[in-house]
């Protein structure tokens, strides 16, 4: 059986991770590179980086993050938020990222996909989606769950699948924040749907969330931020909670 995969998640902004970081031996909790590095020394299995600048410096200030990035962590990163087109991705790989994630650009504009699978392999383009439900279904929203589209979730992962996205990154924006659980029952249900691995996120509180979302759902890999950045769940003790449960983790 593969291994889960654990995913701390950092948000960027200008260079700097934006959401307050409480680990004890910072010495910086700004600094991406150095979180980084820290999560790699715990044991993550993966880092995602969400890019929220939003300044016409940007590329710059992200390929240099990326380039960071690279040399001081050895674990595999996908770095998201504002790739518009091949170029963003180009320019991003070339600097080191391992994988690269697309959300709105590739809900404006589908065919964005199969471009980027086509150019540099499925392997590398994660499909990122925000949920929410509405009146019984699950709708794709966009701007960070502000925007409502009319877009079905199934419906939208299925078409990312179908046009060559290697992996997709599901948060449900019902449960982000909560701390209450993750979505177990919408991510099954998509899980069973695709064939590509899924990243449940949103609604992590506690160790036992994540156990709970592999026995139930079976995705591939569980993503988190705040559990993480303050310290309430330190990665070493939830692996070890999991291969208690009998769950496979690296």
């Amino acid at each position: 059986m593969l291994a889960k995969r654990i995913i701390p998640c950092l948000d960027v902004k200008d260079g700097r991770t934006v959401k307050g970081v409480n680990f004890v031996d910072l010495r910086d909790a700004g600094d991406p590179v150095e979180l980084a590095w820290q999560y790699s020394e715990q044991g993550a299995d993966e880092l995602v980086f969400l890019d929220i600048t939003a300044t016409h410096e940007k590329r710059k200030t992200t390929v240099d993050l990326v380039k960071a990035v690279a040399r001081q962590v050895n674990i595999p990163f996908t770095i998201g938020g504002g790739i518009n087109e091949m170029a963003d991705a180009e320019v991003l790989l070339n600097a080191g990222a391992d994988k690269i994630s697309i959300n709105s650009a590739a809900v404006r504009n589908p065919d964005l996909i199969n471009q980027l699978a086509n150019a540099f392999g499925t392997q590398f383009v994660v499909v990122a989606v925000d949920t929410r439900l509405f009146e019984g279904k699950n709708y794709v929203h966009l701007r960070g769950g502000r925007d409502k589209t009319e877009i079905e979730t199934e419906h939208w992962i299925k078409e990312a699948e179908n046009r060559g996205a290697g992996e997709i990154l599901l948060t449900s924006m019902d449960h982000d924040g909560t701390k209450n659980g993750f979505d177990n029952g919408l991510l099954k249900k998509i899980n069973d749907q695709i064939r590509i691995p899924l990243i449940a996120s949103g609604g992590a509180g506690n160790q036992q969330h994540f156990a709970d979302v592999f026995q139930y759902s079976n995705v591939d890999a569980a993503l988190a931020a705040s559990v993480f950045h303050y310290g309430e769940i330190r990665i070493p003790e939830l692996k070890e909670t999991l291969r208690k449960q009998g769950i496979t983790v690296r």
